[in-house]
């Protein structure tokens, strides 16, 4: 048993943005997932300023389930500025971030988390697009074409190995990555390249395995708007490396 007021093994960290229709079924899933893991999972579930019942259907479901904490963004501010809150709220050993849709199963990680702890320290990337990954339910035709094209865009400007930045489903040692979220300032989509970037140049040990994934209608990415703002955010992530951005943690310095 843990003992009373002792950090957690795992921070699960789940963003939310007008997900009423599909939070409550997933929220079934969170608690039977955070009840069951060795030496304690808390969550933290961060409403980005919906407009629907997203807020209350999580502050219901925290109010039933002791080690939940709720997050409210005044306006939307984006699904990269609601994982760097939860990120630098949680006290777990480690941070488990999925997406509300639960579409890569909360069971996957068992596996992130096992490989994280071979590493010692570091971050575990979901991926769907290794030869081995499942994916049981494909987006459309257009979606998938958008989603390889930005990752070849994002390996060649980047240089990262990753075939499948942008999974909803990572895995991270909070004390390696929380210096480089004190310093993160993407706030929508390229959330996970920035992270990754620094992560990557800093010598930070970083894997990506393959993950069950089952694609959930409603996505929030706009086939027009976001990539072209996405493959922005990604020149402006290493024009801020090579300025020195990244270098200082605010929180060491004061």
């Amino acid at each position: 048993m843990k003992p009373e007021g002792a950090a957690p093994a795992l921070s699960l960290v789940i963003p939310a943005y007008n997900e009423e229709v599909r939070l409550g079924g997933s929220l079934e899933s969170v608690g039977a997932f955070a009840s069951s893991w060795p030496g304690g999972c808390e969550v933290i579930i961060v409403d980005d300023g919906s407009r629907d019942r997203t807020a209350a259907i999580a502050t219901e479901f925290a109010s039933k389930r002791p080690g939940t904490r709720i997050l409210l963004n005044e306006v939307n501010r984006g699904k990269g500025y609601s994982i760097r809150r939860g990120v630098l709220e949680a006290r777990g050993v480690n941070v488990l971030v999925s997406d509300a849709d639960l579409s890569t199963p909360l069971s996957e990680a068992v596996k992130l988390i096992g490989r994280l702890e071979s590493l010692g320290q570091g971050i575990v990337v979901g991926s769907r697009a290794l030869a081995s990954s499942n994916v049981e339910i494909h987006q459309n035709v257009i979606r998938e074409t958008m989603g390889r094209v930005f990752n070849v865009l994002v390996r060649s400007i980047t240089r990262l190995p990753f075939r499948d930045t942008q999974c909803g489903f990572k895995a991270m040692t909070r004390s390696v990555v929380t210096p480089i979220f004190r310093r993160a300032r993407v706030d929508r989509f390229s959330w996970d390249v920035e992270i990754l970037y620094v992560a990557h140049r800093r010598g930070i040990p970083i894997e990506e395995i393959p993950v069950t994934w089952r694609n959930a209608p409603g996505s929030k990415v706009g086939i027009l708007s976001a990539p072209l703002n996405m493959l922005l955010d990604v020149a402006r992530i290493r024009r801020r490396y090579r300025q020195g951005w990244y270098d200082a943690d605010p929180e060491a310095q004061g």
